[in-house]
């Protein structure tokens, strides 16, 4: 049984060397095929049905056709939409998307893009909140300088990092007009369920809501705010040492939607009715949460959209997406100066946030 055809029995049949046979069909920076040639390749290589090896053109090319996406759950609605809308992009310009979560564990992220940057992916984006730890970011961008020193491009996806493209959100000043939004609407006391300390958009989003709230002459109690993972699961943990510690609280803002499923469940689990004994918001607005009952109140953020642009940003600015590789940790300064792009989100008010008729001021 005759073996799969090779390159050689391409050049072959196209009269031609192998080494033009393989810049014909692979591509290779600088050293491009005349018209006539690359037509006769392509002809045999058609005839004999013949299929090229990714690898190797990777190889030819200093990137693969790949474009590595890392989120931190793939089971989170903010990561599946933004995956979405990455998908669709690539597949516009004929890339493949390869997935991978890193549980919330940054060590693990570091080791993602180090295995992008040896399999010369086209383009990394990281999409999900960054980790207030200097010594990891700096050795996250060591890896991502090598991703561009090999030919290939990279984004962040929302938050920013100093020496690499970003498409930040803008967690604290929606977070901010959140708080504002539900001041208006009559609530006075406030709990929040957060994120670890280490994680910025939490962080963000935390910080804005005591924002907004002292513009209204109010601070959040430290005591009213509980920290935990910003998953489902974390929010119904949170939601239920917010009920053990009885606070007298009648709004709860979710740092995500998806904690604020997690929150809903426990109210629910221990007789408490939504919005009636307790309003509940969120952040993000994930289009699959908006069935919820009632619908919750929310911050929009466009996720698809957003997927769609990281790619854009990633694959439109050549060799700007991180620092050049240096003898020095990289830098901002080392490189082309990288775009960084701020996302805002719109407050959208919904059943889980009726108007509050309170009596007397602020407290």
């Amino acid at each position: 049984m005759p073996g799969p055809v090779t390159l050689a029995d391409v050049a072959r049949a196209a009269g031609v060397s192998l080494a033009t046979a393989s810049r014909a069909l692979n591509g290779a920076p600088g050293r491009r095929v005349g018209g006539e040639l690359r037509s006769r390749v392509l002809l045999a290589a058609a005839r004999l049905h013949y299929s090229p090896n990714a690898n190797a053109q990777a190889m030819a090319r200093g990137t693969s056709a790949t474009v590595g996406l890392v989120v931190h759950d793939i089971a989170d609605p903010f990561a599946a939409s933004v995956a979405s809308g990455v998908i669709e992009a690539a597949a516009e310009r004929d890339l493949l998307v390869s997935v991978s979560a890193t549980q919330w564990d940054p060590e693990t992220e570091i080791r993602h893009v180090e295995a992008l940057r040896r399999q010369r992916a086209r383009a990394v984006i990281l999409a999900g909140s960054r980790w207030a730890d200097d010594e990891v970011e700096e050795r996250l961008v060591a890896q991502l300088a090598g991703v561009v020193a090999a030919g290939g491009h990279v984004a962040v996806v929302g938050q920013r990092l100093a020496s690499v493209n970003s498409l930040a959100l803008g967690n604290a000043a929606g977070a901010r007009r959140l708080a504002r939004v539900l001041w208006t609407l009559g609530y006075r006391r406030f709990a929040v369920l957060s994120g670890s300390e280490r994680q910025v958009t939490s962080e963000e989003r935390l910080t804005g809501f005591r924002d907004g709230l002292a513009d209204c002459g109010h601070r959040l109690p430290d005591e009213n705010v509980i920290a935990t993972q910003p998953t489902r699961d974390g929010g119904y943990v949170a939601m239920t040492e917010l009920l053990d510690r009885e606070i007298d609280v009648e709004a709860v803002f979710a740092i995500s939607d998806v904690m604020a499923v997690g929150a809903m469940a426990a109210l629910r689990e221990q007789g408490y009715r939504v919005p009636q004994d307790m309003a509940l918001a969120g952040f993000e607005d994930i289009p699959a949460l908006r069935d919820l009952q009632p619908p919750l109140t929310s911050v929009r953020i466009r996720l698809d959209q957003l997927g769609r642009r990281a790619l854009d940003l990633a694959l439109g600015a050549p060799s700007t997406g991180a620092p050049a590789p240096t003898s020095s940790p990289p830098s901002a300064g080392s490189a082309a100066d990288p775009v960084h792009l701020v996302v805002q989100g719109e407050v959208v008010v919904r059943a889980s946030t009726p108007v509050r008729t309170v009596a007397g001021g602020a407290g």
